[in-house]
């Protein structure tokens, strides 16, 4: 009897777009899939981090482009997949918050994170999934989404609303591009300590708040997460679509 081949990891001879990669988890998901092969174009508004970040990656020996991109601007975004395009692999991490009570919500607070971490989030998705379709090719598409789409939080009503919206338009996507064998899937950590949540960690009591919660009694780090942006976009997760990656140290098993 022959035993079972493990699937691989590697990404040689994919290309992978990443959004959000001038800082956090898009530049450290960015990384993860440029150690396994995959040729990363790095992508964000902030041209200047994006090309340190990619000189430091050729510099060992990896690929990687560099590529100006608001996902707010929908008609922009489906421009430049469309030029740049196929890409094999999406990490959508593009992504903003506005906290505040839900009684003090502007409707300029709502807008402002709906234009990023939905609209741009599903016109991003839709834009590399219909490259891949008119290529015939197969694909891995992963938002980065957050244990906030599971569950709600002090302060967080439109995030969380924007992050449960994520989760639902993946697993509907997920159903019209299993048929393409277009794979999509989210990602949803938990506070990790980046410039989006270094105002939380400064308040004691909100920093309280989260490690209460979080049953590893830790927050995150970014490179808690690549290991997950590597399993989903690889063939090791050939049959895994429509569905969330927690990594919240615990915080949504209660």
């Amino acid at each position: 009897m022959n035993l079972p081949q493990t699937p691989s990891f590697l990404l040689t001879g994919k290309r992978a777009l990443i959004t959000g990669a001038s800082s956090g988890i898009g530049r450290a998901c960015a990384v993860a899939l440029a150690d396994y092969g995959a040729a990363v174009t790095l992508a964000a508004r902030r041209v200047d981090q994006l090309e340190e970040t990619a000189a430091q990656l050729r510099d060992a020996g990896q690929t990687a482009e560099v590529l100006a991109l608001d996902v707010g601007d929908i008609e922009a975004t489906a421009s430049a997949v469309e030029r740049h395009g196929p890409f094999d692999i999406l990490i959508n991490s593009a992504g903003t918050a506005r906290h505040s009570k839900a009684t003090d919500t502007t409707a300029e607070d709502f807008d402002a994170v709906m234009t990023v971490n939905l609209r741009g989030a599903y016109f991003l998705s839709q834009a590399v999934a219909k490259g891949l379709i008119a290529a015939g090719q197969p694909g891995s598409l992963i938002n980065i989404s957050s244990q906030m789409g599971h569950v709600g939080g002090m302060e967080r009503a439109v995030y969380c609303a924007s992050k449960f919206a994520v989760e639902g338009f993946t697993k509907a996507m997920a159903i019209e591009f299993g048929p393409h064998n277009i794979r999509i899937n989210t990602i949803c950590p938990t506070f990790i300590l980046t410039e989006l949540t270094q105002p939380t960690f400064d308040d004691p009591d909100k920093r309280a708040w989260v490690l209460d919660k979080i049953k590893l009694g830790r927050a995150g780090d970014v490179k808690d997460i690549m290991g997950a942006a590597v399993y989903l976009a690889s063939d090791a997760a050939a049959l895994v679509t429509g569905t969330a990656v927690m990594i919240d140290g615990g915080w949504t098993a209660d």
